[in-house]
């Protein structure tokens, strides 16, 4: 029904120049004169375009309609982000693992062209979401088609190969699109209880210290106030009660300047507009001291829960960190890593056999880690406890997982997940493992070069 902005006058406008683009439309595909299998092809692609929803499944009716209707072979090549060409699927293998190069012959390219055996003919998206993709393409070409072998491909052939190639770009792109959009959806809901878990109950501390400042205040409200017994003992006595309260109104207040700096520090890392805008997580990178900067006051912010819970912080561990190491990474987001850790360390750390409940962490330099040249460096918080069931360790990252041995504590499950995430993120890896002692959770991250001095020089000694 015509827009309510639009006159009776304008909506007949629009519907006779839609109509007239039918027209066209049909007349151009009287001229294609397809012939019956081709047209049945068509539908056939259009109907199961619509019938399977994943890109893979989509990937297999593209190639699989090629070989059923015309016994021809057939490559799917697809852009990347970065530029490069690579194949997803074909009529030979079927699906590819991802990042997969395509062959050096077949490349990007405006027009259709024969290289090798195959006759390989550019796949154009929709024009009007071209913007919406996460590549660059150029006039719309987000891949190529590859049929084989040319030599059997009449004229009549290569043009249809050319529609079809057209109404599967369309298609393809809609539904990168459409997934791209369900992606951004699941990773905003996937922010949000990240935001609660990071933010909204941690916060809860907030009220003890209030609580706490709360009462402190009464009571130098009631030291105040005029007494009967004005005796020097009753003075030093007052003197001595102001002087402590003063202390621990001192102390609380700093409890509190620690929890709104790493809060603040959390809302500004989890609410960045760049994450909503994107649909996953946006580093912003900066060299910093991963041990004063960010291990130490996230260990600060634990210690009155450490304590409560006796928990020692064991510094002979051997993996306690030798010097201040600094890494680019987002501060924000590797804070919040740690305090995910540290977390789990208060719930789960355990009596060794000393009847000690201990905490260590630190870090390790890999060499080569990530492959020649490329070195890693391996960050370590280790509990003692009982080492964590073998069915639950491949899960233990997974988001909502918890496993068996979570002795009632309250948790989410995402705390793990939500470590991994970041860690992967930055290029890393995440992983746990039992030592003698306890349990080890881990992650591995790639030494990116500082810029504040020479590096190798102060890791000489790792």
């Amino acid at each position: 029904m015509p827009s309510p902005k639009d006159s009776p006058g304008q909506g007949a406008k629009d519907l006779a120049e839609v109509r007239s683009r039918i027209k066209e439309k049909r007349q151009a595909f009287e001229e294609y004169n397809f012939g019956p299998l081709k047209d049945d092809a068509l539908k056939t692609f259009f109907d199961l375009a619509q019938e399977y929803e994943t890109l893979e499944n989509f990937y297999r009716v593209t190639v699989g309609i090629i070989k059923e209707f015309f016994n021809l072979e057939s490559g799917l090549h697809l852009l990347t982000a970065d530029g490069s060409l690579e194949l997803v699927c074909d009529t030979k293998q079927g699906l590819y693992p991802e990042k997969t190069p395509s062959p050096s012959y077949i490349i990007q390219d405006t027009t259709s062209y024969t290289a090798g055996e195959s006759w390989v003919i550019p796949i154009r998206g929709n024009r009007l979401l071209v913007d919406r993709l996460p590549f660059y393409a150029k006039e719309q070409v987000i891949g190529m088609l590859a049929v084989a072998p040319a030599a059997q491909l009449e004229d009549v052939d290569r043009f249809f190969f050319e529609k079809y190639a057209n109404r599967l770009g369309f298609n393809l792109h809609n539904k990168i699109i459409t997934w791209q959009n369900i992606q951004h959806i699941r990773f905003i809901n996937s922010l949000v209880a990240d935001i609660e878990h990071n933010v909204i109950i941690p916060n809860m501390t907030l009220q003890l210290y209030l609580r706490r400042l709360r009462r402190e205040i009464k009571t130098l409200r009631e030291l105040s106030a005029p007494g009967e017994d004005e005796s020097p003992a009753a003075s030093s006595e007052l003197t001595s009660a102001y002087l402590t309260l003063a202390a621990e109104m001192e102390e609380n207040y700093q409890a509190l300047e620690q929890q709104y700096q790493g809060v603040s520090l959390f809302l500004e890392s989890l609410f960045r507009p760049s994450h909503f805008e994107k649909g996953h997580l946006v580093l912003r990178r900066r060299t910093c001291r991963v041990l004063g900067e960010i291990i130490q006051p996230q260990l600060q912010l634990f210690l009155p829960k450490l304590t409560e819970r006796r928990i020692e912080i064991d510094e002979r561990a051997g993996v306690m960190p030798d010097e201040d190491l600094p890494l680019s990474v987002d501060k924000g987001l590797m804070a919040q890593v740690y305090a995910n850790l540290f977390s789990n360390a208060v719930k789960y750390a355990r009596a060794n056999h000393e009847g000690r409940k201990l905490l260590a962490y630190g870090r390790i330099l890999l060499k080569n880690y990530f492959g020649p040249g490329k070195d890693g460096v391996k960050f370590n918080v280790f509990t003692t406890g009982p080492h964590i069931p073998p069915e639950d360790v491949t899960h233990i990252f997974d988001e909502g997982y918890r496993g068996k041995n979570v002795d009632g504590e309250v948790g989410t499950g995402r705390g793990l997940y939500f470590v991994r995430s970041v860690i992967e993120t930055h290029g890393g890896e995440v992983g746990y493992e039992p030592t003698p002692a306890g349990n080890n959770f881990y992650f591995v991250l790639p030494l990116v070069a500082a810029s504040e001095g020479p590096l190798a020089a102060q890791l000489g000694a790792g």
